[in-house]
């Protein structure tokens, strides 16, 4: 129980003193003691508050406005906290994981529309074949879309398809398609865009690879749509040959150390030759007709004609007669003559003139005074490297092809950026920019508290000025008070020297009124007018005990 009273008297002391020491500050140091508190409990709470909010770490990012919706409808059923920071979406970094294989599972995010499965919501009643038509189509968009976005080169895709349908009074109108793509960081190339166009041309039948346009983010389109297979204008050969010689020259100097540059001149013109020979030696027969023919002839001798003689048993007319009989044969046989067609025609795109222009770096060999110094390289290594390249891009010196193969100093380029490297804090999967603004934010409460609020509540207690004995015990005086200094009398000894009749100094080595070079009136006019409330105190104590004697 005493135990007990005596900290209740305790703390009331401690309340008794912060009151005593509130009342003693100015205007300006209690404004500062009420900010600073206000300072201190504001990074109170919002140090609990980062400290009790789980750190959020991307779930998706990129997504479509539907496929998002959808997302966040879904982490709001399931009462999942989260952020949506511009386009992506953030989640606790203990649930991202799980989140992704469970929103997977119900088939989110839906990039691409929807596929095969709007076949199913269809009937036998009540759909014609108009609708059924339409959603086939739709559903094979959709399909194509998914396959393209699988790439991780494709970051979104959109397939249209124009098909002229089953009417049966269209005929000969072959189906087109145009495929929109949003690469996922580096733009799309053209073999990519190729592989994009067979894929749609091979999935719709009647579809040719010609009829399939594909078309970037920024609206520009991607290749040819000539022919999907293997380059076919001048840029796109000598990007092919370019890549080819760069990756056998940096074999040997390696990376970074040789450039390539190749240019096809071609030509842009159509020409068209046709020639037509005829062998006459080269003959073939192909017919042959034979014709005969015989006549004969007879004629009677001359007398007078009667019935008799007309008659075929009768006597003809007296005297001899003629007989004449001829007979001809003819044969025509009818030969082909050998005859040869050659027709030639050179449309625009083949090759004129190929150039390539090769730069290799050279050798650093250290010198004697230990600096490098630089050095081409020996002939034969570049005799050599010509042979390469010139079997690599097919050189033909009748066409007029040029190889140029150099050896020269190539500055040495640092990479922008830093390297990317596993740091000490990713092997204990914390929270770096949280423990940073945490600790940022204990820093200011420690500052705060030590240097503001410290200091003004603990101010030291005011001593007296050198030469200033204590006050007496009184009713405005403490017992500690008495223990500052020396008991002051307040006579005024009348000796020659003047000086206060006053206590010995005390053990702190305060010095007397009699020290210093004024006298003691004027030394005790200064502190007068510098301490004028210990004044009072002692003049009012002093009023006290003459009452008390009367």
């Amino acid at each position: 129980m005493g135990e007990r009273w005596q900290n209740v008297d305790d703390t009331e002391d401690i309340v008794q003193q912060i009151k005593s020491a509130w009342v003693d500050l100015d205007r300006r140091k209690q404004l500062v003691i009420v900010l600073a508190g206000l300072a201190i409990a504001v990074t109170l709470v919002v140090m609990s508050r980062m400290a009790t909010t789980p750190s959020m770490k991307l779930l998706y990012a990129g997504l479509e406005s539907g496929s998002a919706g959808d997302v966040v409808r879904s982490l709001e059923q399931r009462g999942t906290p989260f952020e949506v920071r511009g386009g992506s979406i953030y989640v606790p970094s203990s649930m991202r994981d799980e989140l992704r294989m469970t929103l997977a599972s119900e088939g989110l995010p839906a990039n691409g529309g929807r596929g095969y499965e709007l076949l199913d919501s269809l009937t036998g009643f009540g759909t014609t074949s108009q609708m059924f038509d339409a959603a086939y189509w739709r559903a094979k968009e959709g399909e194509l879309a998914r396959t393209i976005v699988a790439s991780p080169h494709v970051a979104q895709a959109r397939v249209h398809i124009a098909n002229s349908g089953s009417s049966p009074f269209q005929r000969s109108v072959e189906p087109t398609a145009s495929v929109s793509v949003v690469p996922s960081g580096a733009p799309i190339t053209t073999v990519q865009a190729n592989a994009v166009r067979f894929l749609v041309a091979s999935a719709v039948a009647g579809m040719s690879v010609e009829n399939v346009a594909v078309i970037d983010s920024n609206g520009i389109l991607i290749g040819s749509v000539d022919a999907g297979a293997g380059p076919n204008t001048a840029d796109d050969r000598a990007q092919m040959l370019r890549d080819r010689v760069l990756r056998l020259v940096e074999a040997r100097v390696g990376a970074g150390n040789a450039v390539v540059e190749v240019s096809v001149d071609t030509v842009t013109q159509t020409e068209s030759i046709r020639e037509r020979r005829f062998d006459p030696e080269g003959r073939v027969v192909i017919s042959t007709d034979t014709e005969e023919r015989t006549d004969s002839s007879s004629n009677a001798a001359g007398g007078e004609v009667s019935v008799a003689s007309n008659l075929p048993e009768g006597d003809a007319a007296g005297g001899e007669g003629s007989k004449a009989k001829a007979s001809e044969t003819r044969e025509r046989v009818n030969y082909e003559v050998s005859e040869t067609e050659h027709e030639i025609v050179r449309g625009p795109g083949a090759v004129k003139r190929l150039t390539v222009a090769v730069l290799v770096n050279g050798l650093t060999q250290p010198g004697e005074d230990g600096t490098a110094t630089f050095q081409e390289r020996p002939q034969e290594e570049l005799s050599a490297l010509h042979d390469l390249v010139a079997s690599a891009v097919g050189y033909d010196a009748e066409r007029g092809d040029v190889i140029t193969l150099k050896s020269m100093d190539l500055p040495t380029i640092s990479p922008l950026g830093t390297a990317v490297e596993s740091s000490f804090w990713s092997q204990f999967n914390l929270d770096l920019m949280a423990l940073i603004q945490m600790a940022a934010l204990a820093i200011v409460a420690l500052i705060l508290g030590l240097f503001v609020v410290r200091p003004i509540l603990s101010r030291p207690p005011s001593l007296p000025a050198p030469g200033v004995a204590a006050l007496p015990a009184g009713p405005g005086n403490s017992s500690a008070d008495l223990e500052t200094g020396p008991v002051l009398t307040g006579e005024i000894a009348d000796s020659e020297s003047g000086e206060f009749a006053s206590a010995p100094q005390t053990p702190a080595g305060l010095p007397t009124l009699s020290d210093g070079g004024q006298s003691p009136v004027e030394r005790l006019r200064s502190m007068i007018g510098e301490r004028q409330e210990e004044t009072v105190e002692i003049l009012r104590s002093w009023l006290e005990e003459n009452e008390e004697n009367a």
